[in-house]
């Protein structure tokens, strides 16, 4: 009966354990086009964003990199791209849970857009 209720307890922790892998560090990241020579650049503050999808049995969908990105950019709509970027994989399922990706970055604020004023 031990010897089940242990075995049990190990597909249990197994079946909604899961990691995240931190897969990149970068500079500088953006989706969007904006112009690199501008001279009204401004630091934002920190943002995180994600791009999941469930699991259950197999993944319901496909996570997207991209997305995750456009989502931390577009918190700001002064905002044209990150700086200090963080890149996470998130492997949270096995069985049951959620995977994607998460991106973490400092705002690169351009203040020479159209209503974006100091």
């Amino acid at each position: 009966m031990k010897k089940l209720l242990a075995v049990a307890l190990a597909t249990t922790a197994v079946a909604f354990s899961g990691c995240s892998i931190r897969m990149a560090d970068m500079t500088v990241a953006s989706t969007k086009n904006y112009n690199i020579n501008s001279n009204q650049f401004v630091k934002g503050e920190r943002v995180r964003a994600e791009d999941k999808v469930p699991v259950v049995l197999f993944p319901l969908g496909i996570p997207n990199f991209k997305t995750a990105v456009d989502r931390a950019i577009e918190k700001n709509p002064c905002s044209v791209a990150l700086s200090d970027v963080v890149i996470t994989q998130l492997n949270q399922a096995f069985i049951f849970g959620q995977i994607g990706y998460r991106v973490e970055g400092t705002q690169i604020l351009d203040m020479s857009q159209p209503n974006c004023k100091k």
